[in-house]
C-alpha cells in the first residue's frame, strides 16, 4: 500500500510537470509496466482527480481542468487564497521559478470557474507598496466578497453593500491591497467623487446594482488610496511639519508611511496615519529630520513622553 501510494503522488507529480506525456515515458520514469501506468491512472480518477487520455502512439495522458477540484482538501476559497499567495510569491527574490511552477500546478487542475474567480482577481487588482508595520494584527478579509468584488469589476456591475453599517451602492473600479488590506477603488452610483473603501469593512447585498459603463479613473490608482488612506483610514491620523524639503523627506520614506506636501519656506508636511500614536512616532522619529507634531493631542503626548524617554536613557542626561 505504501508503495503504491508513492507511486501515485510520483505520477501525480509527473502529470502536473508538463501538459502530456506518453504511456512509454510515464512507465520508464516510474519504473513500472505500461498496465501499471493504466491502472494508476484509474486509481487516481477514482480518487477524484481529472486525467484525460489523448489520442497518440502508445496511448498518451494528461492533467485536465475537473468539474470540481482534485482531493487537495482545498475548498474554492482555499484554492483562490492559495493561487494568490503564489502570485505574490513570484515577485519575491529567490521564489520566482518556484512560485510560477507551483501557481501553474495548482491553475492547471482548477475548474473553470475558479481559473475565472482567480483571473477576475488578477486584472482587477494591484499591489501598494510594502508595508512595514508588522506589529500591527491583520484585519479578516472574506474570500467570497474578495472575489464577488473582483467579478463585479470586470462585469462591470454595480454593488450594493453595507459599509461600516451604512447603506451604499457603488461603481466598482479597482482593487488596490496595500497595509495588509484590501481597498475597493469606486465611485457612487450617482456619479459622485471616487474613494477607496476598505473591503474587509463591506458587507455584501443582492441582488447587486445595476450595470454601468466605467468612467477613466483621474490619477494613479495607488497613490489616490495611499493619500486618502492617509486622510481617512487610519485609526490615527497626523500632518507633521518637517524641517527638510519635500524631495529630501520623499528620499526617506518607505511610500507606504504617507503622502508629503510642499511648503512655501521650504519645509514640507508629511500626511500620515496609523492603527496606533505609537506607530506614527516611531515612523517620525526615524525620519532623520526635526520635525514638529501640534495634533492630535494623544500623538503630542506621546512624543513628549519618548522625548523624556531618550533623554533619560541617554549618559549624563535625565
Amino acid at each position: 500500500m505504501t508503495a503504491t501510494s508513492a507511486r501515485l503522488l510520483a505520477l501525480l507529480g509527473l502529470l502536473q510537470s508538463r501538459p502530456d506525456w506518453s504511456g512509454a515515458e510515464l512507465a520508464a520514469r516510474l519504473h513500472v509496466t505500461d498496465r501499471t501506468v493504466r491502472h494508476d491512472v484509474a486509481r487516481l480518477r477514482d480518487l477524484g482527480y481529472p486525467v484525460d487520455s489523448v489520442r497518440g502512439p502508445g496511448g498518451r495522458y494528461r492533467l485536465g481542468a475537473g468539474a470540481r477540484l482534485p482531493p487537495l482538501l482545498l475548498d474554492d476559497a482555499e484554492a483562490v487564497a492559495v493561487a494568490v499567495g503564489l502570485r505574490s510569491a513570484t515577485g519575491t527574490a529567490g521564489f520566482e521559478e518556484s512560485g510560477q511552477s507551483a501557481l501553474t500546478k495548482l491553475e492547471q487542475v482548477m475548474p473553470d470557474r475558479l481559473r475565472r474567480r482567480l483571473a477576475a482577481l488578477r486584472s482587477a487588482s494591484t499591489a501598494g507598496p510594502a508595508n512595514t508595520d508588522s506589529d500591527v494584527e491583520d484585519p479578516p478579509v472574506d474570500p467570497d466578497t474578495l472575489t464577488a468584488v473582483a467579478d463585479a469589476i470586470r462585469d462591470h456591475q454595480g454593488l450594493r453593500a453595507f459599509y461600516q453599517g451604512e447603506p451604499v451602492e457603488l461603481e466598482p473600479y479597482h482593487l488596490v491591497a496595500w497595509q495588509r488590506r484590501w481597498f475597493l477603488v469606486a465611485r457612487a452610483a450617482t456619479g459622485e467623487g471616487w474613494a477607496p473603501y476598505r473591503v474587509d469593512w463591506l458587507r455584501l447585498r443582492t441582488p447587486g446594482g445595476r450595470r454601468f459603463t466605467p468612467a477613466p479613473f483621474p490619477g494613479d490608482l495607488t497613490e489616490f488610496v495611499v493619500r486618502e488612506v492617509a486622510r481617512t483610514g487610519w485609526a490615527v491620523h497626523a500632518r507633521i511639519v518637517v524641517d527638510a524639503t519635500a524631495e529630501q523627506v520623499l528620499a526617506r520614506i518607505n511610500p507606504a508611511v504617507g503622502t508629503v506636501e510642499a511648503l512655501p519656506d521650504g519645509r514640507s508636511v508629511l500626511v500620515t496615519g496609523g492603527d496606533s500614536v505609537e506607530t506614527v512616532a516611531v515612523w517620525s522619529g526615524m525620519l532623520g529630520f526635526d520635525f514638529h507634531v501640534t495634533e492630535p493631542p494623544e500623538l503630542v503626548e506621546h512624543v513628549r513622553v519618548l522625548a523624556g524617554r531618550y533623554a533619560r536613557a541617554a549618559p549624563g542626561t535625565g
